[in-house]
């Protein structure tokens, strides 16, 4: 049968599937005509509340070394853009070209407060590779201008006092992880809480909430994360169940995450290295079934910054988009062996590792970014942590400006369209017309509909059995900075406030979807069991 689809296909003669809630027309032109049926879409699983969320590198709470911008908004310069190593067998972030020093950010800054606030609810993470080596100064002196010996950087009360405040300020209770590197530890090596304790108990005393936890920062890629060298997946069960022991009695309710890896199923590492990494498989084989919620990090690929070669040509293809799958893949299957029915969260995620590509900040990137939530949504993956609110181009926000970009509006439609019950669409997978369904938020028995059109030559046409009001989203180019919402250019007030976003009435018998268009669709009246 399937062979004859595929010569009728050829042909350029029409094929119809049909399932029980989808009709799907194809013809040879590239076009796609689907029939919805939202009242009879099954429930798949849920999502946590604070399903989008975001993180703040501990490297821009405290100001230090960065990813460097491929380019600067202030005053219209561009930077030359930074070489990359020419070793592959350079260790990822070694070349001192790829940085620049830069301030921390202002997170009292009332403007960043309100955008990140219509983010809300989320979590707000606060951790990266920096944070596995900064001291935390418990005094109200000012930083030390030096690290103590075995630290990379300072921490002081006042920094992380600002994060806590934010974090009530913008409904994003906080996680985090903690400082592992040979400042913290015995003379034999052995992990001491002393540094963690202090941390925990003064976040206490502000009122703050550390939800959950990492112990560390991407531990099977210790040997850039500052860890002792030859530190193992011995070394890291021997400290991680300490820091659980402690955990448990300072601070019960935190959710225990782990083990936070990140490079496995999609490898990071560039062809030829000889960068060993300590298997994700070895650690939990080591910890055992330590962690409440198993937590990796996933980046499709490295930027350019770092020998990647994704281009904005790929950027939009079924290869790269399905990438989030495969790494989901690998590491569901580690779960499922290791720590059986617990949740799965990803605690860091972007466009692309080391700093992100320069179109991680434009139009291009949403269809990676909202696939992605759609995609590992239906896997029942419960928290997604973008790589960053703010800070280097694969933020949420112009770092320099505080601007939205592309990625900022994408997750805003999100949070106040989409609920919290994942609904099955039954859509094929691996077309250009992807589809993902979510009972409507604040609306009983009503379905949300996000239709991504990653064709950038064919309109595709969506039909519905029910009226329907639209959010689409284009751009003047896929390398723009700027999103149309309904065609009218998507922008905050001057201080950050964003009021409602109009929808537009879509004629359920044929809704277009335009080449390169994001959709999202309600559907009040879809009646929907599983979203009363």
């Amino acid at each position: 049968m399937k062979s004859a689809m595929t010569r009728l296909y050829s042909r350029g003669l029409l094929w119809v599937a049909v399932t029980g809630t989808l009709a799907v027309n194809a013809t040879a032109q590239g076009q796609t005509s689907m029939k919805l049926d939202p009242s009879n879409m099954s429930k798949l699983g849920t999502v946590d509340p604070r399903y989008v969320s975001y993180n703040i590198d501990t490297v821009a709470v405290i100001g230090g070394r960065a990813w460097k911008p491929y380019k600067s908004s202030v005053g219209g310069q561009e930077t030359e853009k930074p070489k990359a190593p020419a070793d592959p067998n350079e260790q990822v972030g070694v070349n001192p070209s790829l940085y620049q020093n830069r301030p921390s950010i202002d997170l009292s800054n009332l403007r960043l407060q309100k955008l990140a606030k219509a983010l809300g609810p989320a979590y707000l993470r606060v951790s990266g590779t920096f944070r596995n080596s900064t001291y935390f100064q418990n005094n109200d002196n000012p930083a030390l201008q030096q690290a103590p010996e075995g630290f990379n950087g300072v921490l002081t009360r006042a920094e992380w006092k600002g994060v806590v405040d934010f974090s009530r300020a913008v409904d994003a209770p906080i996680v985090s992880s903690v400082a592992i590197s040979p400042g913290t530890r015995d003379a034999d090596g052995v992990w001491n809480p002393t540094q963690a304790k202090e941390f925990f108990d003064y976040t206490k005393s502000l009122g703050g909430t550390i939800a959950a936890t990492e112990f560390m920062n991407e531990p099977n890629f210790a040997i850039v994360g500052g860890a002792p060298k030859g530190y193992d997946a011995s070394g890291f069960a021997r400290d991680a169940k300490i820091f659980e022991v402690f955990l448990r009695k300072e601070s019960p309710d935190t959710i225990f995450l782990g083990p936070g890896s990140v490079g496995e199923g999609i490898s990071l590492v560039p062809p030829g290295s000889k960068m060993k990494l300590i298997g994700s498989e070895d650690i939990m084989k080591a910890t055992g079934p330590i962690f409440d919620a198993f937590s990796y990090h996933f980046y499709g690929g490295v930027s350019h910054r770092c020998l990647g070669t994704l281009t904005v040509d790929q950027a939009l293809s079924a290869e790269w988009l399905n990438r989030t799958d495969t790494a989901e893949a690998f590491y569901a299957a580690l779960r499922d062996k290791y720590l059986p029915g617990k949740p799965l969260w990803i605690t860091e995620t972007g466009e692309a590792a080391c700093g992100g590509d320069e179109f991680a900040g434009q139009f291009v990137d949403s269809f990676r970014f909202l696939n992605q939530l759609g995609s590992l949504a239906q896997k029942n993956v419960k928290v997604i942590l973008h790589q960053t609110l703010v800070g280097s181009d694969y933020g949420l926000l112009n770092e320099e400006t505080l601007e939205p970009t592309p990625d900022y509006w994408a997750a805003l439609l999100w949070k106040r369209l989409m609920g919290t019950v994942v609904l099955d669409p039954g859509t094929p997978k691996d077309q250009s017309l992807r589809i993902y369904a979510h009972c409507m938020k604040g609306k009983k028995g009503g379905v949300s509909v996000l239709a991504l059109n990653t064709d950038t030559e064919h309109e595709q046409v969506l039909s519905l059995p029910q009226p329907a009001e639209r959010f689409t989203l284009t751009a003047p180019d896929l390398t723009s900075n700027k999103v149309l919402l309904n065609g009218t250019e998507l922008q905050p007030e001057s201080d950050g406030s964003i009021g409602s976003l109009k929808a537009a009435h879509a004629s359920p018998e044929a809704i277009h979807l335009e080449p390169s268009s994001v959709t999202f669709l309600i559907i009040p009246l879809a009646h929907n069991q599983s979203c009363m």
